[in-house]
């Protein structure tokens, strides 16, 4: 009985820790949906733009909604050091390739950098 207990308990943790990933997961995910009506105004007004390593950057000496600013892009590295975890990279490489998608995806008139560091309004 004790063999298969112990051959048992690193599935049982491995299930576990499968299970707070995906809470941890869907927590990070309900929070960034939360914050997306205050980011995208910041974004309309100007004053937030999409960087080229995938996080949110002020434009402006203006920072409102600092907190959010900063809650999103801490969201998106703990999810970027996830998938470069799974896909054996970095997380750097994850945030600006995801940078690439986001400024495919980007209304018109929104703020992006390119990758070579310039800002320019889609």
């Amino acid at each position: 009985m004790r063999v298969f207990q112990h051959a048992i308990a690193p599935i049982v943790v491995l299930v576990l820790l499968a299970l707070a990933q995906s809470a941890l997961a869907d927590s990070i995910k309900e929070r960034m949906k939360a914050r997306l009506p205050v980011i995208t105004q910041l974004k309309a007004q100007g004053l937030v733009g999409e960087n080229n390593k995938g996080f949110l950057e002020f434009l402006s000496p203006q920072k409102p909604h600092a907190d959010v600013v900063q809650a999103e892009n801490t969201d998106r590295m703990t999810v970027y050091q996830a998938i470069a975890a799974r896909q054996g990279t970095t997380p750097e490489f994850v945030g600006q390739a995801r940078a690439a998608q986001i400024a495919e995806r980007e209304p018109t008139g929104f703020w992006i950098q390119d990758p070579g560091g310039k800002w320019k309004r889609k």
